[in-house]
């Protein structure tokens, strides 16, 4: 990939994206990982409107370090950084939810976070008239991981056709700090987390797979399933249409 021409690209695209919604600007959530870090570098070059938003949600116990790297980012690519603790939010809506059912699973409720993040940087883009820019990438897209109307949704994205290695590339040749790159990716939902274990396959494996469709036939079946598994998180909820 030519990593220039492609950087260009894509702030020609969000340039383009921000004038036709007759937009100021651009919000993101800074976890302090790779692709907020990608996202937000990208639209810092097409606007100086960018306002980056740290938001720990009853975080493990590596959000310092993440939250270091998220200022280390901002600080360097000169983007304006909000912080705000969604905790105590979190903690008032499990207790109103609770009374609904006694079935609350730890997933549902780490879930949560991203929710409450996205409403967070909506009800800023709307205060402000910015955009709500995304931060999933192809190797995430792939296999749904990220959450339905949490993580998943947004006005821009534009990084949805990179693979995390490709991601990690542009990093650096962006010259993004080292730090970021080098840890490894996590959603911090909750203790120990990392991408390649919720996801069931290592970056290198399913990166390889989606760009030369090499693969052995464990990774193509998990994959191919966990795609079509996760088809209806790619897709804005169904409309009613007749039968016949």
């Amino acid at each position: 990939m030519d990593y220039r021409k492609s950087i260009e690209e894509r702030v020609e695209w969000i340039k383009s994206v921000l004038a036709s919604a007759h937009a100021d600007g651009i919000v993101l959530g800074m976890s302090g990982g790779k692709d907020s870090a990608l996202v937000g570098i990208l639209a810092r070059m097409a606007t100086p409107n960018v306002t980056g938003i740290i938001m720990p949600c009853q975080s493990s116990r590596n959000y310092g370090e993440d939250r270091d790297h998220a200022l280390l980012l901002n600080e360097k690519f000169d983007i304006k950084t909000l912080e705000v603790d969604l905790t105590p939010v979190k903690e008032a809506l499990n207790a109103v939810l609770i009374p609904l059912d006694e079935s609350q699973t730890p997933m549902a409720y780490a879930n949560v976070n991203p929710r409450l993040r996205m409403l967070t940087l909506y009800n800023y883009a709307q205060r402000k008239n910015y955009l709500v820019a995304g931060t999933g990438n192809r190797s995430e897209f792939t296999m749904g991981y990220f959450t339905k109307w949490g993580d998943g949704a947004f006005d821009l994205n534009p990084i949805t056709d990179l693979t995390a290695t490709e991601v990690f590339e542009m990093l650096r040749h962006l010259d993004c700090p080292s730090e970021i790159i080098d840890k490894a990716p996590s959603a911090g939902l909750f203790e120990g987390q990392t991408d390649e274990k919720d996801m069931g396959i290592t970056y290198k494996d399913l990166d390889t797979y989606l760009l030369t469709g090499v693969a052995t036939p464990e990774v193509k079946q998990k994959v191919d399933n966990t795609y079509a598994r996760t088809a209806h998180k790619r897709a804005m909820g169904k409309t009613f249409k007749k039968l016949n």
